[in-house]
């Protein structure tokens, strides 16, 4: 026996039974899709609506911008950060007022970059989380840097032209001579900017609106390389030769100490004028006559010491072949004359004293 197998086609109402929603709990699943979606609709939406706004408790330089927009922000800052800044400062120094425009310093901020790290912050973590924040007004507490710039070397050239006008330079104490003694010239000390407190004074300013805008300048003291104690240590000697009164002046220390009688060189051999200094110094000399006219028969030969050497007791060369000497005492009516051969004459006591304190190197000023 045989069975047919026959394929029957559904009916369309049988099918439409079938494609319908069988129980609540399907009911509730299609409902629940559509809200997700929905909110993930809404939570675009918001996300895309806060996406340029930045998050309560930001603050850029000090500036609160949290809640605002990043034009507000913008507009904020270079309210309260910028325009403060842009200032005019003075400096007081000798006397003079320094100015520093805002168009010489021409300070700018870098907003864009602040900007953009607050506003990446803000908007930090994946969407939910960002909703979030959005719906509860979620506070960052952020502060963001807001670096500052103004014109390059702008600083440098103004503190080298106050320090120009400032600097005083030290005078280092010092002595003249003339024939009637010495005149001491005391040390002067100088007076410099202290350029890096100006620096950092002027840099301060333009940073911090708080800082003053007028400016007071510091300086230093600058010693002078000589005092005048360091020069009277120097000079534990000076002599002073005045052809016109016939007497040498000692000083110890640049205070005059004694003054003797002397001769000097007659016309035509005159005593050099000038300032020399000892170069050495001999005791009972012999007198290395020199090639000279005058000496005649004796030129160039050397006299030991002597009846015959008219140099006596001491010798102090100070210009080569000049020299302070003593002489035989027969020879005294020649002090307070011009009557030596170019030397300078002294009583054998004075020029034994004289020597005794007379170091070689000791500055000899003829006048």
């Amino acid at each position: 026996m045989s069975t047919a197998v026959h394929n029957r086609r559904p009916s369309p109402r049988r099918l439409a039974r079938g494609l319908r929603p069988r129980g609540p709990l399907a009911i509730v699943g299609v409902v629940l899709l559509v809200l997700l979606g929905a909110a993930a609709v809404a939570a675009y939406i918001d996300d895309q609506g806060h996406r340029d706004r930045l998050a309560p408790g930001v603050r850029i330089g000090g500036v609160d911008v949290g809640g605002l927009s990043v034009d507000a922000a913008r507009a904020r800052l270079v309210q309260r950060a910028v325009a403060p800044r842009r200032r005019t400062l003075t400096v007081h120094a000798a006397g003079r007022t320094f100015v520093l425009s805002p168009g010489q310093s021409r300070l700018t901020a870098d907003l864009d970059v602040a900007l953009s790290r607050a506003r990446a912050d803000s908007r930090r973590g994946w969407l939910g989380v960002r909703v979030m924040h959005d719906l509860t007004s979620h506070r960052l507490d952020e502060s963001v840097a807001l670096k500052l710039h103004y014109a390059p070397g702008v600083l440098p050239r103004l503190v080298t032209r106050i320090a120009a006008v400032v600097r005083r330079a030290p005078r280092d104490a010092s002595v003249t001579p003339s024939a009637t003694g010495l005149t001491v010239t005391p040390a002067h000390a100088g007076r410099a900017l202290d350029a890096p407190a100006l620096r950092r004074r002027l840099a301060s300013a333009l940073l911090f609106p708080s800082r003053p805008a007028d400016i007071a300048t510091t300086t230093k003291y600058v010693a002078p390389k000589v005092s005048s104690e360091q020069l009277a240590a120097k000079d534990a000697a000076y002599i002073i030769v005045d052809r016109h009164d016939h007497v040498l002046r000692f000083y110890e220390h640049l205070e005059l100490a004694r003054t003797f009688p002397i001769a000097v060189g007659r016309q035509g051999l005159e005593t050099p004028q000038g300032l020399y200094d000892v170069q050495w110094k001999q005791t009972n000399p012999s007198w290395y006559v020199p090639n000279s006219a005058w000496a005649g028969k004796l030129a160039g030969k050397v006299i030991p010491p002597g009846p015959d050497d008219p140099i006596k007791a001491r010798w102090m060369a100070f210009n080569g072949g000049a020299g302070i000497h003593g002489i035989d005492p027969s020879e005294y009516g020649s002090i307070g004359h011009d009557a030596s051969h170019g030397c300078v004459r002294m009583r054998i006591p004075d020029v034994i004293s004289l020597y005794a304190h007379t170091p070689v190197g000791t500055p000899v000023y003829v006048a």
